[in-house]
């Protein structure tokens, strides 16, 4: 019988030994003492003491085994693996069974797993067109809530709380003013810029006004008001309702019966359907002092002249065109963001990909819906 044992060094004498006992082709390992990789590291050349030509099956005793962690587990891979190379049977009876089951989850799938086939185009195409079912029957039940809620809101019978819509309406309006006021002034300086650069060419440079003031009023302000919108509070939205759905906080609302819609989705939405008109006057009025003062630099527009032309060239249905369309955005944005954040995965990534997809949808939605507002006014000739 010949028998291998570990090198007595000072770091190995204090922690785990093994023994081993070759009988044959039998290797009987006994193990003792304290495998602590931390502090004793990990010995990861023991396989090519033991595991020899002839060795047939290895075998181990583990009586006098301390406490162990990963080292012990990596110091037995190492000899499975060997053995695994040359033949040989690994009999780990002997093992602690925590160990044993460790080992085991080292191994990995004993067979790969098997190549999933591609799904055919036109069920990817039909799971896709479900989904969006799915998600338009939610948001116009949305819709309905909003419209049930809303009424039962300005009775006085809905259980929102006050201060929640006061704070989301500051959230969504004055907080906002310095983005829009940046936004609004350099959409009003570029058209008077355009105007002033193509209309000066016929003469006709004091029409600078017109068409400042009516593409701000008309088009300019309400889309790119609801653009930094949805991009700045329909994000926040989605990702605000997402991240309490994947923490389990609106199960806990609805455990405690307490009005999930009422309580998150009903404020979010009054508060920025109504802040939006008032974002959108702002807006206006910013977009055309911008458009004055590049129309003073580049023509030497007074500004009596520039809004006394403005004022000409506006009429009341431009006013109530714009403030459509702002109202409307408004209410698309926050149906859209709630509505994904409610629709969210449970997971750590729901909440940037609900945020993204809020903003994304929101943005093409906007420009959509003010593509069907330009159609429907042409068509009336408003």
């Amino acid at each position: 019988m010949t028998v291998l044992q570990t090198p007595k060094s000072p770091m190995t004498a204090k922690g785990g030994v093994w023994t081993a006992s070759v009988d044959g082709s039998t290797v009987s390992i006994a193990l003792s003492g304290d495998w602590v990789a931390r502090r004793d590291g990990v010995e990861f050349d023991a396989a090519v003491k033991i595991i020899r030509p002839g060795v047939s099956l290895v075998a181990f005793d583990a009586v006098k085994l301390g406490h162990w962690d990963s080292g012990l587990i990596a110091f037995l891979f190492n000899l499975r693996r060997a053995a695994a190379q040359t033949g040989a049977a690994f009999q780990d009876d002997g093992l602690p069974a925590p160990a044993r089951r460790l080992l085991k989850l080292a191994e990995g799938p004993a067979e790969p797993r098997p190549a999933v086939p591609p799904t055919p185009l036109l069920e990817r195409v039909g799971l896709r067109a479900m989904a969006l079912w799915t998600e338009s029957v939610d948001a116009a039940a949305l819709c309905g809530n909003v419209l049930l809620r809303g009424a039962a809101t300005l009775r006085g019978r809905a259980s929102m709380r006050t201060r929640d819509l006061v704070s989301e309406m500051f959230d969504a309006g004055l907080a906002a003013l310095p983005i829009v006021t940046l936004v609004s002034a350099l959409v009003g300086g570029i058209l008077a810029f355009i105007g002033a650069t193509e209309l000066s060419k016929l003469g006709a440079g004091s029409y600078v006004a017109n068409l400042v003031a009516i593409g701000m009023v008309r088009e300019m302000a309400a889309m790119m008001t609801a653009i930094i919108m949805a991009g700045r509070t329909g994000g926040a939205y989605a990702a605000t309702v997402s991240a309490m759905q994947g923490a389990e906080e609106i199960d806990a609302l609805r455990a405690i019966g307490i009005s999930v819609f009422d309580y998150l989705i009903l404020p979010r939405m009054l508060a920025l359907t109504a802040m939006m008109p008032i974002l959108y006057l702002y807006s206006c009025g910013v977009g055309m002092v911008g458009g004055l003062c590049v129309g003073a630099a580049t023509l030497k527009v007074t500004a009596v002249s520039f809004f006394v032309q403005a004022q000409r060239a506006l009429t009341g249905a431009e006013l109530a065109i714009g403030l459509t369309k702002s109202l409307c955005f408004g209410a698309f944005i926050a149906i859209v963001a709630c509505s994904v954040g409610l629709r969210a995965d449970r997971s750590a990534t729901a909440v940037g990909k609900a945020a993204t997809k809020a903003v994304v949808v929101g943005i093409v939605g906007v420009i959509t819906l003010d593509a069907v507002f330009d159609l429907c006014a042409s068509v009336l000739g408003v």
